[in-house]
């Protein structure tokens, strides 16, 4: 790695060249402005670090050595910004933000940026928060959550992670951050167009106008182009400039005591009012989008040139001069050390150790310590404050419960025995959800534990996920499964991702509790009868539980509510609507769908361990493997088809989707020798086609059959039940499947 050749670099030579043309002779003002020299010097040295990472990244690529080269060339005048704040004020940066990060950096002993940044463009399992798997700027000694290149994904965590610090006074617990903390967020003048951008912001400014304490600064790094296209001069400006509730100012990156003036206000004044704002900073970007990028092909020569001017390092260099804090030599001269010291770095990581395995890759994803989780599961409040709660009948004491009854008693122990647990979402609070479900919590638990949010799923789970990593343990519900589409990306780019970009250091358990499937009456069409689960199965790491019955329900929420807590676990509690009030089995008033609320209190009949299922019948023809609203239906033809033609089956219920208890479904399929699939999602994608490929893989080759439900939407009326599985199916399929 020659040092010696960025030099000739047309980037370094221009502003080389521009800092040697500075005039050291000229009057000194007295240098009271709000940047002393330490603090100038200490920004100088942090975009040069920035620079020349970005430099030498473009060479490690060309030598076969770095994977990565997004730089910040041109922004680094966000260095000012994180001077303006304090390094345990939790940030979640742009791709571009490097002079943020090794100015951060050094306001924290013993850490150093340029290895830190280095090591991820290298792919090491020695960078100290994604360990090789990504190149991203993250570190929990600096408070700084990881994100990926982010297209704004992660502007509603960073609204989340505001909330919770402005919620966590009312709550009267501990949570990771400071009392009068901020969060900040940066994002590029594109990005800021995203849905989820817009989005975010609008949950920002919602928020403030209803008072109530959102501690957040949104900085925008504006650097007029989005890898090819320019943004509309004046746009940001127009877009954000006055919104209600939302402060605005702007501050020109050639000017750094304006950068610091401005941030350094608009920061105490979020630090003190605890209401958002916005810092519209513009900046240039030079190199391109990313190395790939040959921005001579929609970049005129001159337009490239003008911006070498607005270079953020000359115009550092230019106060230090002015200031006569130093001379171009002297600065010449430290930028010659940081290219070096830069530059040996990098020749030190060749060769570095990469992630070798599936088994390191996967390692963050989902740890599993069920004995913890076992016990968590049993932690329950005293029983004096059960009584006070409940009143005069605890739950155990009621009798026989619905699926909705019971879910609704465990939410109400959850929230008795942990105090860091929220439950939110749209028509939770007042209504007590539209099914009731979260009826009497609000009373109970008070509004700054249970309540309503405003109707847009992704912020929903953007308040989870700051709430998560920031210590709460929220239980956020979305009301319909097809609501979830519209913000399923919150799940996989950043709940299911974050563990295993930090190796666990930061994690953000939750349980997304999801009311779907089909089956409804009265109430139907596509929106409100979803049954596409594979948006959920196909996110790497978290956990999908589906209970059918009351009890189920009761032990497997407060499984996941334990795995958030003990493993950080992201789970999705997906819920039938259609059986939420069914009491009833075989015939109308048998109680067979009805069961005791067990309490907490006894993990062994309280809790489900992850991935276990749950098995009905011992000697049998066939083995039927179904879940949810399809363990209901092949449990009722599974007993006229005993009774009528003697064919005997065992029911197997998955209870958990993910992880499919594969296993488990192989044991018993080699045991009975037949295996019928009963899968209430679609043919295509569903997950039957999981389970029949497990079987596969696990060597079965007895006779395997399948119903699902057709291909398609879900339409309104009666027509639903052409398309979904029906009782009719399963018995013709199981009578054909003993005959084989």
């Amino acid at each position: 790695m020659d040092a010696a050749s960025e030099v000739r670099d047309p980037l370094a030579v221009a502003w080389r060249d521009a800092i040697a043309a500075l005039d050291p002779s000229a009057d000194h003002p007295d240098g009271s402005g709000a940047l002393d020299e330490p603090a100038l010097q200490a920004v100088f040295d942090s975009q040069l670090e920035s620079r020349h990472i970005d430099l030498v990244a473009r060479r490690l690529r060309v030598d076969g050595h770095g994977y990565y080269t997004i730089g910040s060339a041109g922004h680094e005048s966000n260095a000012y910004v994180a001077q303006a704040l304090r390094p345990t004020d939790p940030a979640l940066l742009h791709y571009r933000s490097g002079g943020f990060y090794c100015a951060r950096a050094r306001q924290v002993t013993g850490i150093d940026p340029v290895m830190d940044i280095l090591r991820g463009m290298f792919a090491s399992v020695d960078e100290p928060i994604a360990g090789g798997r990504h190149k991203v700027f993250g570190r929990h000694e600096l408070a700084i959550i990881p994100q990926t290149s982010t297209i704004a994904s992660h502007l509603p965590r960073a609204v989340g992670v505001a909330f919770t610090i402005g919620r966590a006074p009312k709550l009267d617990v501990a949570i990771d951050w400071p009392d009068d903390a901020l969060a900040v967020c940066s994002f590029g003048d594109a990005s800021a167009n995203h849905s989820t951008a817009a989005g975010a912001i609008n949950t920002a400014c919602h928020i403030a106008h209803t008072r109530l304490p959102l501690p957040l600064l949104l900085v925008c790094e504006d650097n007029g182009i989005g890898i090819s296209v320019r943004s509309p001069t004046g746009w940001i400006a127009a877009a954000y400039g006055s919104r209600p509730g939302l402060r605005y100012a702007a501050a020109d990156g050639t000017d750094p005591e304006q950068v610091y003036s401005v941030a350094t206000d608009l920061a105490q004044w979020v630090r003190t009012e605890r209401r958002p704002a916005f810092l519209h900073l513009t900046t240039v970007r030079f190199l391109g989008h990313a190395g790939s990028d040959v921005e001579s092909g929609y970049r005129t020569p001159d337009e490239i040139r003008r911006d070498l001017a607005r270079d953020p390092i000359l115009a550092t260099a230019r106060l230090l001069v002015s200031r006569g804090y130093a001379t171009p030599q002297d600065l010449l001269d430290r930028d010659d050390a940081i290219r070096t010291r830069v530059a040996e770095c990098a020749r030190s990581l060749i060769g570095s150790a990469q992630l070798a395995d599936a088994r390191q890759v996967m390692a963050p994803l989902s740890p599993r310590r069920p004995d913890l989780v076992a016990r968590a599961a049993a932690v329950a409040a005293p029983q004096a404050d059960r009584q006070r709660w409940f009143g005069r009948a605890l739950p155990e004491d009621e009798g026989p419960m619905t699926l909705a009854q019971s879910v609704n008693r465990t939410l109400a122990d959850v929230l008795l025995a942990h105090p860091k647990a929220m439950v939110f979402g749209e028509d939770v609070g007042r209504k007590g959800g539209v099914y009731g479900l979260t009826r009497g919590l609000l009373a109970k638990a008070g509004s700054a534990r249970v309540f309503d949010t405003l109707l847009d799923e992704q912020s929903i789970l953007g308040l989870a996920l700051g709430a998560a990593v920031s210590g709460l343990v929220p239980i956020p519900e979305i009301q319909y499964l097809a609501y979830l589409h519209n913000a399923e990306d919150q799940l996989r780019g950043e709940a299911a991702s974050l563990a295993f970009f930090s190796q666990g250091q930061y994690r953000n358990g939750m349980v997304i509790r999801i009311q779907g499937y089909g089956y409804q009456k009265g109430f139907g069409g596509h929106f409100h009868n979803d049954n596409a689960v594979a948006v959920v199965r196909d996110i790497p790491g978290i956990v999908v539980a589906s209970p059918a019955r009351p009890d189920d329900a009761a032990a497997m929420l407060r499984t996941c509510v334990a795995a958030a807590t003990v493993d950080g676990s992201v789970c999705v509690f997906l819920e039938p609507i259609a059986l939420y009030a069914s009491a009833d089995l075989h015939a109308s008033g048998d109680g067979g769908w009805a069961d005791p609320y067990a309490p907490p209190g006894d993990w062994t009949a309280t809790h489900v361990p992850i991935g276990a299922p749950r098995v009905y019948g011992d000697e049998a023809d066939v083995l039927v493997v179904t879940w949810a609203n399809g363990l209901h239906m092949s449990l009722r033809v599974a007993k006229r088809l005993a009774d009528t033609s003697g064919l005997r089956c065992r029911v197997l219920d998955l209870r958990w989707l993910s992880p499919l208890p594969v296993d488990e479904i192989a044991r018993h399929a080699a045991q009975v020798g037949r295996v019928l699939v009963v899968d209430e999602t679609r043919a295509s994608g569903g997950v039957g086609e999981g389970i029949v490929a497990g079987l596969v893989a696990a060597g079965f080759t007895g006779p395997v059959g399948r119903v699902a439900s057709k291909d398609t939407f879900i339409p309104l009326g009666d027509a639903a039940l052409t398309v979904m599985v029906s009782e009719t199916d399963i018995e013709t399929a199981l009578v054909a499947l003993a005959q084989a």
